[in-house]
């Protein structure tokens, strides 16, 4: 029933990363770099806070008293994760919500997955799964079983990815007869920014794991106060406070260039645009895409943060972002392979979920 639960707490979690980016599709008259600094200081500085004070009473007294070393790498990481993360939304803009979201998340998946596993390995802590653990016992096989055939399903989206540049190259309208087809679709560049942001957007697992103390001491707390009542399942929103720090500072200062640099800072007042809009739309859009490790931190107390939460969490991502290019016509236009690339893509990464999770159920 844990790992049920689990698995359905990192759907949400994954349902809403897949989506945060869609009501950023209605903020009309903004540069990008202010939409996405507005959404980003709620999903940053506003949300994660107001989560911790919800659900952790004096979360601050628990960083308060946290040592300096951990609250540095935590925020270390979170800077580092933070330049991926606004890569993200170059990536996502270039290749698209399907394509960017499985090259950037499917390498996040990857490193994220097995570089913490690989470090245990040779600094062993107990509860923490370890590479050995994964090659030598049928749980870790299986979980990595399920984490080849979900790269193999990031290799048919992209796939799919590469066949669409080329038909939309030489298709100018819908062969039905509608409106041309637009697109900002800029493979080369966008493929090299993608690459960029996965391997520096594992750096928030890397955050979780350094900062993993605090969300100990959190879980101790409310243990002493609900007996016999298993694990904390906010325990991560503390640890959250301090690895956003270090993404918002990251994002912060790259927005405030790009702000100068396009002069684009009357974007904020700019009376010809909706503003009321799209302040709430890049509002909706932050405070969903929080909500991913909010809903994450709950699958995390239910299956641990070993390599199963982080590639089920992250297949989802990938499951829900691919769905939403369907539904919002990314691949409209193209031919029956095509879509049948990305639609095998889609059940190949389901097959990967149903793997990972079956292997978790196989842990003692």
């Amino acid at each position: 029933m844990q790992v049920i639960l689990g698995i359905i707490y990192h759907f949400i979690g994954g349902f809403a990363s897949g989506s945060f980016y869609i009501p950023y599709k209605k903020v009309k008259g903004w540069a990008w770099e202010s939409y996405w600094i507005i959404g980003g200081l709620f999903s940053w500085l506003i949300v994660p806070p107001l989560a911790a004070y919800l659900t952790i009473p004096n979360f601050s007294e628990i960083i308060k008293h946290t040592d300096g070393a951990t609250l540095g790498v935590t925020y270390l990481f979170g800077l580092l994760w933070g330049i991926g993360g606004l890569t993200y939304g170059l990536g996502v803009r270039y290749l698209g919500v399907s394509l960017g979201n499985s090259i950037i998340l499917g390498l996040t998946m990857v490193l994220g997955a097995l570089i913490p596993s690989m470090y245990y390995q040779f600094f062993p802590k107990t509860g923490k799964d370890t590479f050995g653990m994964l090659v030598t016992t049928s749980w870790g096989l299986t979980v990595l079983a399920g984490l080849a055939v979900c790269i193999l399903g990031i290799i048919l989206c992209g796939r799919a990815g590469s066949l669409k540049e080329k038909e939309l190259q030489t298709v100018a309208a819908d062969p039905h007869g509608g409106a041309e087809v637009k697109t900002e679709y800029k493979f080369g560049l966008g493929l090299l920014v993608a690459v960029i942001s996965g391997v520096l957007s594992a750096c928030f697992n890397f955050g979780i794991e350094s900062g993993k103390s605090m969300a100990e001491t959190a879980n101790e707390l409310w243990k002493n106060a609900n007996p016999g009542q298993g694990e904390f399942l906010y325990q991560n929103n503390v640890t959250y406070v301090v690895i956003l720090w270090g993404g918002l500072t990251t994002n912060f200062i790259w927005c405030m260039l790009l702000n100068a640099r396009n002069k684009t800072f009357g974007d904020y007042t700019n009376s010809k645009t909706p503003l009321l809009r799209n302040y709430i739309f890049s509002a909706l859009a932050g405070t969903t895409w929080f909500l991913q490790f909010f809903f994450y931190g709950m699958g995390e107390s239910k299956m641990g943060n070993g390599p199963s939460s982080w590639i089920l969490h992250m297949a989802f991502i990938i499951l829900v972002a691919n769905m939403w290019g369907v539904i919002l016509k990314e691949w409209k236009g193209v031919s029956s392979k095509t879509k049948f690339t990305i639609t095998a893509g889609i059940i190949t990464i389901i097959i990967a979920v149903l793997l990972v999770g079956y292997g978790n159920s196989l842990k003692p």
